[in-house]
């Protein structure tokens, strides 16, 4: 595939709004907990993180939230997993 191909653009602009997407609901989750408010739930926030697991991750540690659950200990997991992926898929 080539680097400059508009597929392959548009694929990683997907995947960055994903990871951004992913960011803002940990992070949205985390003001609406501090006000003691309907919240998104787990099972959302596990989903989104297994689609951009690095935007996840980063509302994680940014907003120090869900950082004590065990259940989310597998999101970096998905990190692993989307690494390897695209490594698989170029090389």
């Amino acid at each position: 595939m080539d680097w400059t191909s508009v597929a392959f653009l548009t694929l990683v602009g997907l995947y960055v709004a994903v990871n951004l997407v992913a960011l803002i609901m940990y992070g949205y989750d985390k003001m609406k907990a501090r006000k003691g408010e309907r919240r998104i739930s787990e099972k959302a926030l596990l989903s989104i993180a297994l689609l951009g697991p690095f935007g996840a991750m980063a509302g994680m540690r940014w907003f120090r939230h869900k950082t004590r659950k065990l259940k989310f200990k597998v999101v970096p997991l998905f990190a692993v997993l989307h690494v390897l992926l695209v490594f698989l898929l170029l090389y």
